[in-house]
């Protein structure tokens, strides 16, 4: 915390969307690597599987910790007047670096699963990935609903996580502040 009470806050659905694009890029890319590869059970049961995984993945991740979302939203309070709002891209860039491993990680492991069932472990990253696109647009709507714009401090957020353990509460502005939309789209 700085002097006078001074902080940092970053918006709660950029950090939500940050990691959408690479998680559903990699876990394409990754599937249609496996593609390639014929693998014990075939492409065919590959391709179905994945679909599957895709879906399965992508509902599970758009569902989990709505509650806590709402809860905390419904107990945020208004940002101070000198609380910094910290930009979309610096939000962005903050979480890709802190998960690069975990990126490149995902995106071999889902290679080298291809060789077992071609594209499958590949669509359930692509599926995380749209799951964190949907729940962020979520979250986007309830802004638009509330006409306040959720942002949460960045020290208590961590490396990107907005209800995680360390988090106390959320702050408030109203829907024009930032350089983001509801939803942590870039603004028009």
């Amino acid at each position: 915390m700085a002097r006078g009470g001074q902080q940092s806050l970053a918006r709660v659905a950029v950090i939500v969307r940050a990691g959408s694009v690479p998680l559903f890029w990699l876990g394409a890319l990754s599937a249609g690597v496996g593609l390639l590869l014929p693998g014990f059970t075939g492409r065919h049961v590959g391709a179905y599987a994945g679909a599957a995984l895709f879906v399965g993945c992508a509902a599970v991740v758009a569902l989990v910790r709505r509650g806590r979302y709402r809860a905390w939203a419904d107990r945020a309070s208004r940002a101070g007047k000198f609380d910094l709002l910290q930009d979309r891209v610096v939000t962005q860039r903050n979480w890709r670096r802190a998960h690069r491993w975990w990126l490149v990680a995902a995106f071999v492991v889902g290679v080298a699963c291809s060789f077992a069932v071609p594209a499958a472990f590949g669509m359930a990253v692509a599926g995380t990935g749209a799951g964190l696109w949907l729940k962020a647009v979520w979250i986007g709507r309830g802004e638009r609903r509330n006409d306040a714009i959720l942002w949460v401090r960045t020290d208590w957020a961590g490396t990107g996580r907005p209800v995680g353990k360390q988090v106390k509460g959320y702050r408030t502005t109203g829907i024009l502040a930032g350089d983001a939309a509801p939803g942590g789209t870039r603004r028009r």
